[in-house]
């Protein structure tokens, strides 16, 4: 076997080859830009290697960079991990001719199957059903629009060496077809250093399943089952799962051969994904081959028992596979939500800065449930605006879809994020949302269900009853606490009272407290009960809570005269008064946030690339005013009404952070 193995990436999937190469008893090497010097993944690794600056495109992606970094370690094999340069063939080239083993498949495999353009004229001879589409250059956006009206609207306008929802764009109409063509190109310039864009239909009401397919350099390919992947934003994946709800076995198997019969066509070994667009009736259309491990792997290691990564290294090293298509047995469900830095209250603007708290859940595993979070981040560290934004993968495994579900929601609640905004809000709305829990989703979900962006969770009655009554009972231990402390004055205890309001999310609930050695019970005005126990100690930052019977958990922070809680999706200032302070606090005016609707607000840290207006322009509601780049995405700001530019503060080549002014309008 290997002895050293060099990890050409960063973040969370390095962490996880490191963590399958340390099991097997390989050494790794890490490389690393100026932005990763302190990163999990460098303190990880037996070596590490400083590659260049921050940007992707002065490091990570430059090959001779990393090709200086194995020769100086002696590295015998390399893994590229996802994006970067996984699916470049020169890398792949580069380390053939130096003797130095790819963990992935020939350079013949990815230069067929890594180039969306070329795969899918491969697919198309192969007798594969393919989705309508120009598979040419295109020169230019006016030859992109006429394309785009050719295949009929809407269209997908993709980057060929793409992925990662990296150079991708739908557009609906003509203007949306310029503006989307421009963009995607830059992204995929700066993403992969290749801007070449394909156009083709977008098929709606789609749901996106992929088959994960494992094959040796003896002739041996398998299926390890299917992936959902249909709840996307922006075209980038934010939940997966695994096996999908909505195949059926005959159709699972037929696309499973079907993947495997494509990657025998081109000699594929290695690890690889099939991809398909499935529709309301089961039919199936190829839409591109990953040539690399896919993020969201760790689905299918935990319905399988497989470890992808290990399989890798093997094959690589010219060994046999081990298991045969009969030793594939899909055991339970597995779900996968990717954590990522950006604000769902800010339209998921990407957020960076330094995580002052980076807690996850307990990993574990037992008969009947399982967590585990894949990372490369860690408490104190930053997240930079360099990269992609997640920051964590979190993965629960239990015997039913139900089941694991429930596991996602309580770990969810248990995964304390500080410092940044983060989606954990809505990823937690997501797994409550009727349509998910049926499993009847499309790619549209997102788009669907929260058409003017995520404005937080409003909790039905039944659960903000039992938040009530756990910060009625939390409030009671931090006030029994503040009597006892030292200093007072003789015979003047203060007697802490039975009768409280608990106000949260604008319902007040009278409520009267009863304690003893085993809890607390909480009594609401006109009627029932509910049985509190918990050890949560004044200052935790997690309440993990029985209510009768049943979890809660709780993100705490202490607030005067209540908490700020965080559970299932919800933000609540919750408050727990004495009946005549609830009196007193209805009376008190409201204070009104500042007046900025004659400003454009810089929404996120990042880049300005271009200007699209200057001072005195009329602009008219919908038009582009500026674009911002940040994590590798750039994002069209665009006027929200019919106005004129009084003064642009901001232009290209200038950083800034969330809520600098870009321009004034008069």
């Amino acid at each position: 076997m290997f002895k050293k193995i060099l990890i050409a990436n960063r973040g969370e999937i390095a962490c996880r080859v490191i963590k399958t190469a340390r099991r097997m008893g390989i050494k790794t090497v890490a490389i690393y830009s100026d932005a990763d010097r302190k990163a999990l993944h460098v303190q990880m690794a037996d070596e590490a290697v400083h590659i260049g600056p921050a940007p992707a495109n002065q490091s990570y992606i430059v090959i001779e960079k990393v090709m200086a970094a194995i020769r100086e370690t002696g590295a015998e094999a390399v893994h590229p991990g996802y994006g970067f340069l996984s699916e470049n063939s020169k890398f792949a080239e580069a380390l053939e001719a130096a003797g130095v083993a790819f963990i992935g498949p020939p350079v013949k495999a990815i230069e067929a199957m890594g180039d969306k353009i070329t795969s899918k004229k491969l697919a198309k001879e192969a007798g594969v059903s393919t989705v309508p589409g120009y598979m040419g250059l295109i020169a230019d956006a006016d030859e992109a629009v006429k394309i785009s009206g050719e295949i009929g609207y809407p269209v997908m306008i993709k980057a060929s060496a793409g992925g990662g929802g990296k150079g991708m764009r739908i557009a609906w109409k003509e203007d949306e077809v310029r503006d989307g063509f421009e963009s995607s190109k830059n992204e995929a310039a700066n993403s992969f250093g290749d801007d070449r864009i394909f156009i083709e239909k977008f098929v709606t009401q789609p749901r996106h399943i992929e088959i994960q397919v494992l094959a040796d350099s003896h002739g041996n390919t398998i299926y390890l089952g299917e992936r959902e992947c249909s709840i996307q934003r922006r075209n980038q994946k934010v939940i997966e799962e695994a096996p999908s709800p909505f195949l059926d076995p005959e159709t699972r198997k037929a696309m499973g051969e079907q993947a495997c019969a494509l990657a025998a066509a081109v000699g594929y070994t290695s690890a690889g994904t099939v991809e398909f667009i499935v529709d309301g009736e089961r039919n199936f259309y190829f839409l591109e081959m990953n040539t690399r491990l896919q993020v969201e792997h760790p689905v299918t290691e935990l319905i399988t028992g497989v470890d992808l990564v290990e399989q890798m290294i093997r094959v690589a090293y010219g060994e046999k596979l081990a298991l045969t298509q009969d030793d594939i047995k899909l055991n339970g469900w597995a779900m996968e939500s990717r954590l990522y830095a950006e604000d769902p209250y800010r339209n998921f603007l990407p957020s960076i800065g330094r995580l002052t708290r980076y807690r996850p859940p307990a990993e574990g595993a037992t008969d009947t449930a399982a967590v585990r979070n894949d990372t490369g981040v860690y408490e104190g560290g930053e997240i930079s605006m360099y990269y992609d934004p997640m920051i964590a993968k979190l993965c629960t495994w239990a015997p039913t879809r139900a089941d694991a579900i429930e596991e996602m929601r309580v770990a969810l609640d248990s995964f304390e994020v500080e410092g940044i905004g983060h989606n954990l809000p809505f990823l937690s709305a997501v797994y409550d949302h009727p349509k998910f829990i049926s499993g009847e989703m499309t790619t549209a979900f997102i788009a669907e269900e929260y058409p003017d962006g995520f404005d937080g969770v409003t909790l039905p009655e039944a659960e903000l009853r039992r938040v009530a009554a756990a910060a009625a009972a939390m409030y009671r231990v931090a006030e029994i606490r503040r009597t006892r402390v030292s200093g007072r004055m003789d015979n003047h205890e203060r007697k802490v009272g039975d009768d409280w309001v608990v106000s949260a999310q604008g319902q007040a609930f009278p409520v009267t407290l009863s304690a003893d050695k085993a809890g607390t019970t909480v009594g609401f005005e006109g009627g029932g009960a509910m049985r509190v126990a918990s050890d949560w100690t004044p200052g935790d930052s997690l309440a993990r809570i029985d209510i009768d019977g049943v979890p809660l958990v709780l993100k705490v922070d202490k607030i005067p005269g209540g908490f700020r809680l965080r559970t299932r999706g919800a933000e609540l200032k919750v408050h727990v008064r004495t009946p005549r302070a609830a009196e007193l606090a209805a009376l008190m005016p409201e204070k009104l946030p500042p007046d900025t609707s004659k400003l454009l607000l810089c929404p996120m840290p990042g880049l300005i690339v271009k200007v699209s207006v200057v001072p005195g322009d009329e602009v008219q509601e919908g038009q582009a005013l500026c674009t911002v780049e940040a994590m590798k995405m750039e994002n069209i700001l665009r006027a929200e009404r019919k106005g004129k530019v009084a003064k642009v503060n901001a232009g290209p080549g200038d950083s800034l952070a969330v809520d600098d002014v870009i321009m004034e309008f008069e």
